[in-house]
């Protein structure tokens, strides 16, 4: 059961996205894409990251970011948190919440990367920036069997499409990913599309078709580094799903993590019943997204000592 707070931020956050869609239908309006970023920003920052995080600017491979420390720093290995917002909004600094929550509870750096937005900067911007950071962070010194990716939405998908372009420029690859209800089809063929349409409280085929068509800006919906599942995966180190049982994402995660596993990636899924698109984010108000964070941590941990012997 959703708790009362948990349905408030559903509310909030589904008449905030309800205005990027009229915002990005309304292109002769400069000034309203960049208000309606501004009022997404906030209303994700409602979820406060823990008071024991520190937070500082960084810039790796020449992509701003932040970088969330906690005071109980146990672990050498970081992550790199890559927000969701369908690649038209979201900013680091409103997903302090969720990536200062994975910070103390892996005991280590989290790094969020700020790549640039559609209709901007349609595809392949957003990957191209975000596999800069991550080079960045190699360059830095930093090992890759101690690094971790994490996503939500579209973030989730980049988990994976940025290793699928690591890999492709010959760069070592992470310890381990997890993807968070990704975006893995931007075709939206999985059945969930029909089942769960209207029974998804934050997202809609509708609202995903007019979305993935700014963001793709004229690409094929099934270009390999937009829609995962679609890509070569052979190679890719472990990867967690986790999916949210009442979003029209289901079918075509379930799609990714079976493309995954026949394609050798060691591949862990959890579907979470009644569970809601990137419920982590209210884990300071709901038991299942504190839980699945957990998990996902435990998961982490696993994955970073089988890479540390490997």
């Amino acid at each position: 059961m959703l708790t009362t707070q948990t349905r408030q931020f559903i509310d909030q956050w589904n008449a905030i996205s309800n205005q990027v869609g009229m915002a990005l239908m309304n292109p002769a309006d400069a000034g309203a894409m960049a208000a309606v970023r501004t009022a997404y920003n906030a209303v994700l920052a409602q979820n406060l990251p823990p008071e024991d995080v520190t937070v500082e600017a960084v810039t790796l491979g020449g992509v701003p970011g932040l970088m969330i420390v906690p005071v109980q720093l146990t672990s050498d290995a970081v992550a790199v948190y890559i927000h969701g917002g369908a690649y038209l909004v979201g900013d680091p600094s409103s997903y302090l919440g969720i990536g200062g929550n994975y910070a103390k509870a892996l005991g280590a750096r989290v790094y969020l990367p700020a790549y640039r937005l559609a209709p901007e900067h349609p595809f392949p911007a957003a990957i191209d920036d975000t596999l800069q950071f991550y080079a960045g962070l190699l360059q830095s010194g930093i090992a890759a069997n101690k690094i971790v990716l994490i996503g939500e939405s579209a973030g989730g998908a980049l988990t994976v499409t940025a290793m699928v372009a690591a890999r492709e420029q010959g760069l070592p690859l992470p310890a381990a990913g997890v993807a968070i209800s990704p975006w893995a089809n931007l075709q939206h063929t999985g059945a969930s599309m029909v089942t769960r349409d209207g029974v998804d409280p934050t997202v809609s085929k509708a609202g995903l078709d007019i979305m993935a068509g700014f963001f793709l800006a004229g690409e094929a919906a099934d270009a390999p580094l937009a829609s995962p599942v679609f890509a070569n995966v052979t190679g890719l180190p472990p990867i967690m799903i986790q999916i949210g049982e009442s979003e029209v994402m289901l079918s075509d995660a379930l799609r990714l993590a079976t493309h995954l596993a026949e394609s050798g990636v060691r591949v862990t899924l959890e579907s979470w019943p009644g569970m809601f698109h990137a419920w982590h984010f209210v884990a300071a108000h709901q038991p299942e997204s504190q839980a699945a964070l957990h998990s996902s941590v435990a998961f982490i941990a696993s994955a970073l000592d089988a890479a540390a012997i490997a």
